[in-house]
């Protein structure tokens, strides 16, 4: 789950002007958690709640997004509305804020076909196009995998064969063109892509961030299955655990401490 954050927070002063190389230093100055942390967030704390009906995760999406309702990046303008609903229904989103949000699912449960389930449940609820639940088991499903030390190799052809998605292009063939895409289909490969080439979670970042495009949703989802494969965050040193932790406030830290205690810990 703090990879997600972490990349969320890494990509966040790069969203609007890409820089197109690895080189950049990590959670500089200006960066902070974005609409993308705050969903994560809301999430984890529906899983934490046990509740896990739709109605339990519109209730817990809502009471964040009213903690934080102008966070950097912001948040769509269909979501907007859709919160601000009586009675919030699906639009047919494929938007790539369902792979976004989903990292909590992919740590909480003991089986890849629940996983896949709830990822489709997260996404439902707003993105119900069939690229948007597709992007959000897709994620969950990775994480799932590498977690429970699946290879590299083996996470590619499950996704591929299970998803359709295309992950044979490296990042070096996707950077020159790659511009921003708010869609599942354009912002899911190129996450895989950095994961794929990375050799520990602070690479999968700065490949992800490198890509351009929606850089802080790009190394969000990036950082989601980065961290189920190397570990929290402890690949690359202590440091950048500590370091995300300090760009959060009090409330966001506090769930994401329960959700590592009473989730995470436990596998």
């Amino acid at each position: 789950m703090l990879g997600a954050i972490f990349g969320d927070i890494a990509g966040s002063v790069y969203e609007f002007r890409n820089i197109k190389t690895t080189q950049f230093e990590l959670l500089g100055r200006g960066t902070s958690f974005t609409d993308d942390t705050v969903l994560v967030v809301a999430v984890a704390d529906w899983l934490l709640q046990g509740t896990l009906t739709k109605e339990a995760l519109i209730e817990r999406m809502r009471y964040w997004v009213a903690q934080y309702p102008h966070p950097m990046g912001s948040y769509g303008l269909r979501f907007q509305e859709w919160l601000r609903s009586p009675h919030p229904q699906p639009y047919n989103s494929w938007g790539n804020g369902s792979a976004m949000r989903v990292a909590p699912v992919g740590w909480a449960f003991d089986t890849l076909a629940e996983t896949e389930a709830l990822a489709a449940r997260t996404a439902e609820v707003t993105h119900n196009h069939p690229e948007g639940v597709k992007g959000a088991q897709a994620v969950a499903a990775a994480i799932f995998l590498a977690r429970n030390g699946e290879t590299k190799a083996a996470i590619k052809t499950y996704v591929e064969e299970k998803y359709g998605y295309d992950l044979s292009r490296s990042c070096d063939e996707i950077r020159p063109t790659y511009a921003f895409d708010e869609s599942c289909q354009g912002t899911v490969p190129q996450a895989f892509a950095a994961f794929l080439e990375s050799v520990d979670f602070e690479s999968a970042i700065r490949l992800a961030v490198s890509l351009g495009g929606d850089s802080d949703t790009l190394a969000c989802v990036t950082g989601a299955v980065a961290e189920g494969f190397y570990g929290r965050l402890y690949g690359s040193g202590l440091a950048l655990e500590e370091k995300a932790m300090g760009k959060l406030s009090k409330d966001v830290s506090e769930v994401v401490e329960a959700f590592y205690e009473r989730i995470v810990d436990k596998m």
